[in-house]
Order: C-alpha cells, then structure tokens, then sequence
C-alpha cells in the first residue's frame, strides 16, 4: 500500500536534518498560531489562497522566493563551512552523500524556486500595469501556475524529512542518475519537483505572451513599452521555446528510471550525450530567461534615478531580441570537452563571444544614461552599481571560457563555478533586489528603509567578491567543484575566505530581512499615495499606491514612449475623469489552489511508487479542472458608483497633500 515508502524513509539517524526538520516546524507552527490567534485564516484564504489578482500573485510568488532563498543560501553555507574544514584529508562535518545531496538542492532550488518565482512574481506585479491592463490574459491560469510552482516546492522540501534529494548534481547527468546507480528516491523528487513546477512556468510564458500582445492601452505600440516589458516578452518568448524541452528530457528520465527504456544509456541504442544536449538546449536559454527581466530592471532603475529619458532605446530593444535569438545557438558550450570535433566547437565558441557583444550595447547605454544625468544614490541604484561591476567581470570570464582551448582547462573546475555566480548574483540577484525595493511602494504604499537597503546592498556586493573571487584562483589552481575534502593545502586559506564572504553575504540577507520588519512597523512615516515616490517614468506609476484591485479607472491612452513623464507634463495624471463606468473583473477561484496541492500529492505517490494515491489524485485533478470548466460565474463587474467612492477618495488624499 505505500510502496517504497517506510520509517526507514525519516533520515532520523542525521542530527543536521533532524534540527533543520525541528526549526522548520517550529516556525511553521509559530506562523500558523499566529493567523489562528489574529483570526485571520478567512482573511487570507479569500483575498490571497483564492486570488487571482495578478499584483497579490505576484506578492506570493516572492515570499516563496524568498523563503526558498533561506533555504537555498543554508545550503550554500553548509557547502562552504564543509570545504573551509576539511583540509588535509579530514572529513569535516557532512558526509559525502549528505554533501552531494546538499550541492544538488542548491542549485536546483536556486534557479528553479528561488530565481524563476522572484522574476515570474516582478513580472505579474509590473508588466499589467505596464501595458495599461485590469489583469493578465488567463486571470486563473496565473493562479494555476503559481500553485503548480508551489506543488514543487513542497516535494523539494519534503525531500528534506521523509527520504532523499537526489546526489546527482542539479542537471541530473545519467548514467548517474539512472536507477543502476541511483536507486533511492532522491533522482525521483528531482523529476517530479521539477517537472510539475516546470508545467506551471510554462502557463505563466503563454500567459504574458498573450497578455503583453493582445492587452496593451490604447496607443502603445511595440516600440512604446518600457523596456521592462520588452525584456519580460523576450524572456516568455524563451520559456515558451525552451521549457518543452526539459519536460521531454525529464519525460524521457522518468521513463528510463520507471518502464526500464533505454534513451540514456549507452546500450540498447541509448545515447548518454543526447540527454546532455537537450539538457542544455533548455539550459543556456534558461539562464537568458532569468537575465532579461533583470536587464529591464535596470533599464527602468537608471532612467528613473538618473532623471533622463533612458539612452538607445531602440539599440536596447534590438540588443534584447539579438539575446533571444542568440541564445539557442550557444548550449554546447558547456561540453566543449565531450569530443565534438574542431568544427562545432568553434562554431558554438564564436556564437559564446559574439552574443557578449548585444549585452555589452546594454552596459554602454545604461553608462550614457548615467553619464551627466542628475544620479541619485538611492537603493536600487546601489543594487544596478554593483551589477555594472560584478556581471562585466562576468561577462568576460565568460568570453574566456568561451575558447574551447581555454575551457579544457577550466571546465568543471571551481573557476567555473565562480563565472556562474558572478552572472547570477551579479546580474540576476541584485536585478531582482532592484526590481523589489523599486516596486515595493508600488504595491503596498509605503517606501522601504534605505539605510538598512544600502546596508544589504553593500554586503551583498563586498561578500559576493570575497566568496567567488578566490573561486576563480583555486580553479586555476586545479581545483574541481563538488569535492567535499581535499588534500591540497595550497586551496585551504582561499576556501576560508570564500566562507567569510558567505557569512558576509548572510548579513546582507539579514540586514533584507530586518529591513522589511522595519519598514512595516515605520510605514506610517513613509507612506506614498501620490503614484509617483520615485518619480518613475513609466505608466504603472500613473496610478495611486497601492494600486487598487482593478489598476486602472479608465484605460489609459499612451502618447508617448515614457508615458507618465509625458502624462505629468500635460497635467493628465491629476486630473479627475468626469464620469466612471463600470468595470469587468474576474472573480477569485480555489479551483488553482486545489489543483496545485493535489499535484503535490500527484507526484509523492509517484515518487514512492504508491500508485493508487498517484491514480486518485490524478482523479482529482481532472475532476476538479472539469468542474472549473463548466463553472460560468467566473467574473463581474465593479459597479461605477464603487469606483467613483474609490477613486474620490483618492483625489481627496492628493488635494489635501497639495
């Protein structure tokens, strides 16, 4: 009945698990004492579990973020104090399979649940207000995708209590991760995590696809959205293109690992190096999906605080969509050394330099939007300094492994490992801290502390370079990643300063963290209804904030390519329409929650082979998807009188501020 499940299943006999396992319920029982005690399970149940509002989405999908950064970063420090310990051949704290379990739920909760649901919550929080739209295109296929992210989620942390996570390396390379070599549980958490999660990114990419087509204001042409929106198009364009792969490539694992096929595996007329191939053919586009929306990001930040219109916007534009196309011809890069041949390395290897060239267009024009503008030193253009350092170093690194000769030398060694980071952190992490300072009053109302933001800023900054710069040393030095003791004494003292970086990189996440609690408790000193605290440029400031439920009274006409700056100028922007109609809405659901919750259980069943569990909650999903689809009260309309009371109320509160 439960299949390969049994107590055996509860690691009990780790006592790093164990505590993790007991702080984590711990504050899981705080929290939900705390709602029990506020009374505030109804409340959230109606206006957040059930919501399909695209800005309260897009809040979740970053608490889920952040909460998996913690997660993530706990990882990454265990790696880090492991390494700094065990010199000389000593075993130092974590065992070898524990170790490779730890690096591996690193990186797969890092890019799949911490950096895709901080730039998919950024972009359901921004882009409709954008474009000038109530909502996205499929108001319940965005609180479907959200629950189906948070599905995997759930199978990654259960992972943690009740079996394994795979020991494979966050790719999941076979033969290694085949059931000859991985019998246990973990390669399956891996599948079904990823593969649940990886279907509701999906929905999210054919949403905004559709919503940033089919949904812009009146007047807004393709060459007159901000360029945060450019870069989210291009960024679900790559997930539409790219995420089918990887549900094939894991599709195709499962089957190996389940039915005994043979797609991966050298005999029976399997190909190890097929699976390499189409890993990364959805993997290098990957990690453009999660850079793009960051590059817009800074493309707002630096207009914004730089009080000038931003420079080559259209070299920006046509940068952006240069990247897209670029990155599918560059995945093979990341096995220059599997024996291809002279002809296809070099191919790839230009194809790897030459897309360099779009993304340093972006760092001059975002310099010559700097450069005599009036910079004002504020959060998020700490963040958007640290990027222009860090992601050129970089990026350069990155032209260095991308000659073939060189990268026979470095491949697989910790150089790389610091050239990954150095375009993660430095580009996509202090993008996404940008993008979440800058938008923060947008959607609760109130500014965050900017003493203790620059305080993260600067930790982040001095304790990325102190972790990683040493990386690159000790690959030059020989060092491969993944090793979890060495004998070398020569990598000891690098490895030391790595981890002082990541203690430093921890203050920074703490000063983040105290800065948010701060902020909410000092919100009535730093309040902002007005719709413009930064002076921002673009139409989503156009509107009060918060911004309320429905985003806009009237749909907005767009004249001009920085459209609130243009609005300012002509005096729209306070002016108070003559009458109010009534506005279509759509109207919350739980359809998306239990769907996501019921996938959860989907893919346990699944992952300990209790296959009656796996074949009724599959019933469940398709029940409760055919009752959603013959449900006809899916919207409404806010009556005009209510919109009226609602923005009275707001022309009230600017006329006393003037």
């Amino acid at each position: 009945m439960f299949g390969k499940l049994s107590i055996e299943a509860i690691p009990y006999h780790e006592p790093i698990v164990m505590i993790a396992l007991g702080g984590a319920a711990l504050i899981g029982l705080a929290i939900a004492a705390a709602i029990t005690y506020y009374k505030k399970w109804g409340y959230l149940w109606k206006e957040w579990i059930t919501s399909v509002d695209h800005k309260r989405l897009g809040v979740m999908y970053i608490i889920v973020a952040i909460i998996m950064l913690l997660r993530g970063f706990s990882d990454a420090i265990m790696m880090r104090a492991q390494q700094a310990i065990a010199s000389g051949g000593a075993e130092g704290y974590l065992p070898p399979e524990h170790y490779d379990q730890i690096f591996t739920a690193h990186g797969v909760i890092m890019i799949f649940f911490m950096a895709m649901p901080f730039m998919v919550g950024l972009i359901n929080i921004v882009v409709p207000l954008q474009i000038g739209a109530r909502d996205v295109a499929f108001p319940f296929l965005n609180s479907l995708s959200f629950w189906l992210t948070v599905s995997g989620v759930i199978l990654v942390n259960v992972s943690l209590g009740v079996g394994e996570f795979a020991a494979t390396g966050w790719l999941a390379y076979p033969p290694l991760s085949d059931i000859q070599y991985s019998p246990g549980v973990g390669v399956d958490y891996w599948i079904w995590s990823l593969q649940i999660s990886g279907i509701g990114t999906l929905l999210t990419g054919v949403n905004f696809f559709v919503t940033i087509l089919k949904m812009r204001a009146p007047g807004m042409t393709m060459m007159k959205m901000p360029m945060f929106t450019w870069t989210s198009l291009c960024s679900v364009v790559l997930i539409i293109a790219a995420f089918p792969i990887l549900t094939v490539t894991i599709a195709l694992l499962t089957l190996d690992r389940y039915l005994g096929t043979h797609f991966f595996t050298n005999d029976m007329g399997g190909n190890q190096m097929m699976y390499v191939n189409l890993i990364w053919a959805w993997g290098h586009p990957e990690v453009y999906i999660l850079v793009l929306p960051a590059f817009g990001i800074f493309a707002e930040v630096v207009a914004t605080y730089c009080k000038k219109r931003l420079f080559g916007y259209t070299s920006m534009v046509y940068a952006t969509v240069a990247i897209t196309i670029l990155s599918f011809l560059v995945w093979l890069h990341h096995f220059f050394t599997m024996g291809a041949g002279a002809n296809v390395n070099s191919f790839f290897g230009i194809a790897t330099m030459i897309i360099a060239i779009p993304t340093g267009v972006k760092i001059f024009n975002w310099l010559f939007t700097m450069y005599e503008g009036r910079v004002q030193f504020t959060v998020p253009m700490a963040w958007t300094i640290g990027f222009l350092i860090t992601f050129t170093i970089g990026g350069m690194t990155g032209v260095l492994l991308a000659v073939p000769g060189a990268d026979y030398v470095l491949h697989n060694s910790l150089f790389l490992i610091a050239h990954f980071h150095n375009v993660i952190i430095g580009g996509v992490v202090f993008g996404y801290l940008a993008g979440f300072t800058y938008w923060f009053p947008k959607v609760f109302g109130f500014k965050l502390n900017e003493k203790l933001g620059k305080a993260s800023a600067w930790c982040w900054i001095v304790g990325f370079f102190v972790a990683f710069m040493p990386l690159y040393a000790l690959g030059f030095m020989g060092m491969t990643r993944r090793l979890n003791s060495y004998d070398n004494p020569d990598w000891h003292f690098p490895l030391i300063v790595a981890a002082v970086g990541a203690a430093i990189i921890a203050c920074g996440i703490a000063c983040q963290l105290l800065q948010v609690v701060v902020s909410i408790k000092d919100r009535h000193k730093n309040i902002d209804e007005t719709g413009d605290p930064w002076g921002g440029r673009t139409l989503e400031w156009s509107i009060p904030s918060p911004a309320p439920f429905y985003n806009f009274a009237h749909t907005p006409v767009v004249e001009e390519r920085d459209a609130f700056w243009h609005m300012k100028e002509k005096g729209i922007s306070e002016q108070k329409p003559a009458e109010y109609q009534d506005i279509h809405m759509p109207k919350n659901t739980s359809a998306g929650f239990f769907i996501g919750i019921i996938a959860a259980v989907f893919g346990f069943g699944l992952i300990w082979h209790m296959w009656w569990l796996a074949i009724a909650a599959g019933v469940g999903i398709f029940v409760t998807m055919v009752l959603r689809t013959f449900n006809d009260d899916i919207d409404y309309y806010v009556p005009a009188a209510e919109v009226e009371r609602i923005e009275s109320q707001r022309y009230q509160k600017l006329s006393n501020q003037a």
